[in-house]
């Protein structure tokens, strides 16, 4: 990195993804800027591609955040949340905030985004009209869907269609008018658009085209639209969508050149040198633009440009256009309007519900329009590329890259016959080349960590299967395309699909899944009702009553049945930490009922094994007398907090590790999570209590606390990875509960976190976990919540009153088979 002894003011007006990627390339080509962000929204920079899934209840904001605060403080950024700026003085190269903040500057970017159109009609400003654009209208659309009722979303292209779905998916009625005789008529053809009108209808929602709005109605609130036509619709909410404008006020203020956009040249730069723009107010080349892709490329040129000289310009490509969040498979890309010396090559199947239709000129593919099946659609745009002439193809072009040759090929030959430059992530202009040489050079062998370093298939998502084929190219048989598949043979959907559905529908029962999602056996079996179970215990905390006849025969029990068809009682001993009253018990208990094994456990607690069943219930009912509760030594849960003696014995002890793990274990216990989950407090490096092989573990040190996670130390034998330090007691508690509850909320039934992390990338749960305090204490929020519901003894629970239908297995799922 380039070392400079005086550095200069950066500042950003705006914080969006154009300028936070800016950031990241400019931070890895130097360090000559002190950078001040000023950001109108209160809040750190999130991927405003994925406000769909969050409007339909699939993500959260904290799953969506790129930059959390510990990101702007390992970079010395200061960043300024909610306050906007309002002034330019070019002359003095100052700007001037809302709250009065006056920040100098050298180089000054803007990257104030753009604003929602809305159309001008009576009614437009009452309550319950929201455009589409940020956080905040997505919020306000959540809440809006809670109470119920019908949405009319103005608007049909992309943003509309997503609102219109995610809404759906709340539950809401909803209805789109949509001005123009198809839908999405800027990407699609009249076929394609009336393919994906139809989809839509056939999951519920309804769609007016050629249809225009008179007016909003209501008093002080929104009641209904009324057509221009004469028909009323009725609404609880409006929402428009029906396109954007550059925010270019600000700019135009200071005196910059503005056009439609603030104008450019090829290297971002604005009329004043001293002034660069990215971003949805940029006109760079007559063009302004509004998907991510473009915006992403001129940050890389800008950044380029502020590190020093450089050739780096902006230049045009198309974009492709995907549709994310309803489900229909939808691309396109290029031009597909009418026009002289073209050629149309399309193919309809009505069978499959498939359409395709490639634009020639020339002999060059300029357009490809593909719904239902878009596995072709970066060969199509390759093409479109590199000009290529596609003379002696032109017979099986439609067919698709595999089918060239003569015969269908392996998927994998196709991926591997794309050129280096062949783009693979749209959204982040990723190439074929840059994804191998990063795999190769880095050592990369999953998808989570092909995502960290190059962020391919890290936005919208849709390009997940060109990316896993280019790995499956480069490392051979060290990599195997994961293949979809249900959870059981019950049903087709796979568990992140489940858990999206549990919660966009509001499912709040085993039968409703199993009825809302189409399962095939009507009551489920003894692999799919334990995970729908636990989903819905996870999910609707307080709400959902956990069904204990789909669990296994341990957790139905609260024991671990042994070989003999004997059970082994484990008390919860806090932090291994007992008392010679509690000893004695243990003792007294074991001479009463005969038990014969007494064994110290590896998590430093006794089990007594060889209980007969017959006896559970006074063993129980002996052990909560004394104050002991079930230590959970079968859950699918908080097993145990291994500690050392720390500060109060040892010499080399730094902090007090025993009451911290008292304090971990006090918090966590009763807390069902995917898998078992063991955790470690040691007092010192030395690691007496073999923190770094835990699921969770905490490291005292001189200066805090280091937490560590995703360990093994059974079949699979792998060290933790480090989240982070903090400096004390109460951060390890937020922390470790924040990460507890994040694993709960996205790990799927019987996985353990080290095979979470692996699957959804640790360095993306340190962005949410550690670096965003925000998010941090809103999952550990969540998870005190959920806890209310949780810390219950369920020793003391059967002792109280006990059926014996409840220890005896379900015949029909054999559940204890299952285990």
């Amino acid at each position: 990195m380039t070392e400079h002894t005086h550095k200069q003011k950066l500042v950003i007006v705006g914080n969006g993804m154009a300028p936070g990627r800016m950031l990241e390339h400019l931070f890895e080509a130097t360090d000559q800027y002190d950078v001040t962000i000023f950001n109108a929204e209160p809040r750190v920079n999130y991927d405003r591609i994925m406000l769909s899934p969050v409007l339909s209840g699939e993500k959260t904001y904290a799953d969506i955040i790129i930059h959390g605060e510990g990101w702007y403080a390992e970079h010395g950024i200061t960043l300024h949340q909610g306050d906007k700026i309002t002034e330019i003085r070019r002359h003095e190269r100052k700007v001037i905030s809302e709250t009065g903040i006056v920040a100098e500057y050298d180089k000054l970017v803007i990257a104030t985004g753009s604003t929602p159109f809305i159309i001008s009609v009576p009614g437009s400003d009452l309550p319950g009209v929201l455009a589409y654009r940020d956080l905040d209208d997505s919020d306000g659309m959540i809440k809006a869907a809670e109470k119920g009722g019908r949405a009319v979303v103005i608007g049909g292209g992309l943003l509309g269609l997503e609102a219109a779905a995610g809404l759906k998916l709340r539950g809401m009625e909803v209805t789109v008018i949509h001005l123009m005789p198809t839908l999405m008529e800027r990407q699609l053809d009249t076929a394609a658009g009336y393919l994906l009108q139809k989809e839509l209808e056939s999951r519920g929602i309804e769609v007016l085209c050629e249809a225009n709005t008179k007016q909003i109605l209501g008093s002080d609130k929104v009641e209904g639209v009324e057509l221009a036509d004469g028909r009323v619709i009725d609404a609880s909410l409006v929402v428009m969508a029906v396109g954007i404008r550059p925010n270019t006020q600000l700019a135009k203020e200071a005196g910059l050149e503005v056009n439609r956009g603030i104008v450019t040249d090829a290297t971002m730069k604005t009329s004043d040198p001293n002034i660069y723009s990215v971003g949805e107010c940029v006109e760079v080349g007559g063009m302004v633009y509004g998907l991510v892709a473009p915006l992403y490329r001129m940050a890389k040129v800008a950044a380029e440009h502020l590190a020093g000289a450089s050739e780096a310009a902006f230049a045009h490509a198309e974009t492709p256009t995907k549709l994310k969040v309803t489900g229909c498979d939808l691309y396109s890309v290029g031009d597909f309007a009418e026009g002289e010396g073209r050629e149309d090559i399309v193919l309809r199947d009505a069978m499959r519900g498939t359409y395709k239709r490639v634009i020639l000129k020339d002999n060059k593919v300029i357009g490809a329009v593909l719904y239902g099946d878009v596995a072709d659609g970066a060969w199509y745009n390759q093409m479109l590329i590199s000009g290529e002439d596609v003379t002696e193809m032109r017979e099986t072009l439609i067919f698709g890259q595999a089918y060239q040759g003569g015969g269908q090929v392996d998927p994998l030959a196709a991926v591997a016959n794309l050129p280096d430059d062949a783009e693979i992530c749209g959204c982040n202009g990723i190439t074929k080349g840059m994804i191998v040489a990063a795999i190769k050079d880095k050592g990369l062998t999953t998808l989570a960590e092909v995502r960290a370093h190059t962020k391919a298939s890290a936005s919208c998502g849709t390009c997940t299967g060109l990316v896993e084929g280019v790995m499956g190219v480069t490392l051979g048989d060290d990599f195997k395309i994961p293949e979809a598949q249900g959870i059981c043979g019950c049903t087709t959907h796979g568990h992140g699909y489940i858990r999206r559905m549990i919660k966009a529908k509001g499912l709040k029962s085993i039968p409703a899944v199993m009825q809302e999602l189409e399962w095939s056996t009507p009551e489920g079996c003894a692999k799919c009702r334990p995970a729908l179970n636990y989903y819905l215990v996870a999910d609707w905390p307080g709400e959902y009553k956990d069904d204990q006849q789909s669990r296994f025969i341990n957790e139905r029990v609260h024991a671990n049945i042994q070989k003999d068809g004997t059970y082994s009682v484990v008390p919860r001993m806090f932090g291994g930490i007992t008392t010679p009253d509690e000893l004695r018990l243990i003792a007294d208990v074991a001479d009463r009922y005969n038990i014969p094994t007494v064994k110290v456990t590896g998590g430093q607690r006794i089990d007594l094994l060889g209980v007969k069943k017959e006896d559970l219930i006074p063993v129980w009912a002996d052990l909560n007398a004394a104050g002991m509760v079930s230590g959970a030594a079968y859950a699918k849960g908080l097993r145990t907090v291994k500690t050392c003696v720390g500060t109060d014995w040892c010499r080399f002890g730094t902090q007090d590790s025993t009451g911290l793990g008292i304090k971990l274990e006090k918090a966590l216990w009763g807390a069902w999570s995917p898998a078992k989950l063991k955790l470690a407090v040691t007092g010192c490096p030395r690691n007496c209590a073999e923190a770094t092989c835990k699921d969770i573990g905490i490291i005292c040190v001189d200066s805090g606390y280091e937490i560590v996670y995703g360990g093994a130390a059974g079949l699979h034998i792998q060290g933790t990875t480090v989240l982070g330090k903090v400096a004390t007691e109460d951060e390890v508690m937020e922390t470790v509960c924040a990460l507890t509850q994040y694993y709960r909320e996205t790990g799927f039934y019987l996985e353990r976190i080290y095979k979470w992390a692996d699957r959804i990338g640790y360095d993306h749960i340190r962005e949410v976990i550690y670096d965003n305090l925000e998010a941090r204490k809103e999952y550990a929020d969540r998870f005190a919540f959920s806890q209310i519901f949780a810390q219950i003894d369920p020793w003391a629970e059967r002792v109280a009153g006990v059926e014996a239908h409840e220890f005896k297995p379900m015949a029909t799922l054999n559940l204890e088979a299952a285990e």
